[in-house]
């Protein structure tokens, strides 16, 4: 980020962008992570746009209808705020579940 030799710093701005591409590769790190953790619990994942990320499915073993549907969203810091959108779809569905990941291969 610093260039010792040149003794040049980004600009503000750079800062920023660098900033803000390391929290989407962060997230997406946590979105994969968590893909995998579901589909290894046997659980249907589907991604979703707005309000969540996923759409987590429950399928009974004998004949396969679906038991049970969550909204998951996938947060990749403990302290990370949901946004004022995933606040409104947390109290507008009932069954809205945070899961916060911090993702080991970052």
């Amino acid at each position: 980020m610093f260039d010792i030799f040149l003794g040049r710093r980004p600009s503000k701005k750079q800062r920023k962008r660098i900033q803000l591409e390391e929290n989407i590769e962060k997230g997406r790190a946590a979105e994969n992570a968590y893909q995998l953790k579901a589909a290894l619990r046997g659980v249907e994942v589907e991604r979703t746009g707005r309000g969540h990320d996923f759409i987590e499915r429950r399928r009974d073993f004998l004949t396969g209808r679906v038991t049970s549907t969550t909204r998951v969203e996938v947060k990749s810091s403990r302290t990370a705020p949901l946004s004022p959108l995933q606040k409104k779809m947390k109290k507008r569905k009932g069954r809205y579940r945070v899961y916060r990941e911090e993702p080991i291969l970052y």
